[in-house]
């Protein structure tokens, strides 16, 4: 007698930080400090027994590709790498035969992609989690880490302010955004004219952070943005896919510049984070990513823990 395959079907993804709430995020962020201490401590905390995520890369990485991977090992079970160019994906085989074989294969799908539409494409045929490693328009996972080493450094995020320098219409910008509005941060942004955050992002983080007593700003002006901030951020001007545009970028942000000049407006005891990689000299210079305010590495290190809190959200139960 054949057995009808069934698997349980997907009810939560993380594509953005937007589809998560306030106590969600409360929740994973505790849960990733546990497990730092459990990892720190040698305890071993193997919630995904048998379990196997899939990696799709169409985007390089290195923290990504390390951290999940590492963090699947740690929580006993196994990640499979797979390149764009290695599988049909890369030959013309559609998003959704791609995101329905695979779903008969592994328990959860982690996509590391270009234009935000072809996650969701890949979430709208699946029948396992599927977790956005970065889109153009989002980069959920970095900055959950992000609220969890924010939460580490200061012990708490409502009423924080946290000023983000460089370019505005990029998936860290975005991110912070949502995030910000759902944890009722204050985020000050400050761009270039033309490097505005996304409009539609952009209004609704402002929206919810009327409900959240988040204050959501966009200004043109450096000094601005960080006057009093508590946590300072930025990231490279040239994102991945932008190369042609570097010369061009180098000129239009050199005001935007986060140095030893422009943190003397923030607080005192104010942090740094950037998502890393960094381009030193351009965003950021080696003074103040090297310098006591900078955070940057426990930031990195939170990726790990961050993600293995919501890789046992959505993947010990499926």
């Amino acid at each position: 007698m054949l057995i009808e395959n069934k698997r349980k079907s997907n009810t939560k993804n993380i594509l953005q930080v937007a589809d998560l709430t306030e106590q969600e995020i409360l929740s994973l962020i505790e849960e990733a400090i546990v497990m730092k201490e459990q990892t720190k401590a040698g305890i071993p905390h193997p919630y995904l027994q048998g379990k196997t995520l899939g990696m799709i890369f169409e985007k390089s990485s290195t923290r990504t590709r390390v951290s999940f991977e590492v963090g699947m090992t740690q929580l006993g079970g196994h990640a499979l790498f797979l390149s764009s160019k290695d599988i049909q994906l890369g030959r013309g085989e559609s998003i959704a035969d791609t995101s329905k074989v695979l779903s008969r294969y592994v328990d959860g799908l982690m996509i590391r992609t270009f234009g935000h539409e072809i996650i969701e494409e890949f979430a709208e045929h699946a029948s396992v989690p599927i977790i956005n490693g970065l889109t153009n328009e989002h980069h959920p996972m970095q900055v959950l880490a992000d609220l969890m080493t924010i939460y580490e450094k200061k012990g708490k995020l409502k009423g924080l302010k946290l000023a983000y320098i460089g370019d505005g219409n990029n998936n860290m910008t975005h991110s912070l955004m949502e995030g910000s509005a759902i944890m009722g941060m204050n985020m000050h942004i400050a761009s270039p004219i033309g490097y505005e955050p996304l409009e539609e992002i952009f209004q609704k983080a402002k929206k919810k952070g009327e409900h959240t007593g988040a204050n959501i700003q966009f200004t043109n002006d450096p000094i601005e943005a960080i006057k009093e901030a508590d946590i300072v951020v930025t990231d490279v001007w040239t994102s991945m896919g932008m190369e042609e545009e570097a010369n061009k970028r180098l000129s239009i942000f050199q005001d935007y510049q986060v140095n030893v000049d422009l943190i003397q407006y923030a607080k005192g005891d104010f942090i740094f984070l950037h998502c890393l990689p960094a381009h030193r000299g351009e965003e950021v210079t080696t003074e103040v990513i090297d310098g006591s305010h900078s955070v940057v590495f426990d930031e990195a290190e939170n990726r790990l823990h961050a993600q293995k809190a919501v890789l046992k959200r959505l993947m010990a139960d499926t």
